[in-house]
């Protein structure tokens, strides 16, 4: 797959933990507006995704697609690395 592929349902987050195997967390965040009083509040979401050859690391701008439940909490999984930042 090459890639400038776009894919339906992809996202892009940041790798926030790398501490367990062929796990990472993810977290997009985004803004939205109250709607009550028009602020813009930020807000985050946060994945826990499958990186199965363990490539990413902490700080890493990744693209995450859903697939088939791995674990418990597991139902994404990274499809590419889209910037690497992490040490």
């Amino acid at each position: 797959m090459s890639d400038t592929t776009e894919i339906k349902g992809a996202q892009v987050g940041t790798v926030q933990t790398d501490a367990r195997d062929k796990s990472r967390k993810v977290v997009i965040a985004y803004q939205t507006k109250h709607p009550k009083y028009g602020k813009y509040v930020n807000k985050r979401t946060v994945l826990h995704c499958h990186d199965e050859n363990n490539e990413s690391s902490a700080g890493d701008v990744v693209e995450v697609v859903q697939c088939r439940p791995v674990s418990k909490t597991k139902s994404w999984k990274i499809n590419r690395i889209v910037e690497k930042r992490g040490g």
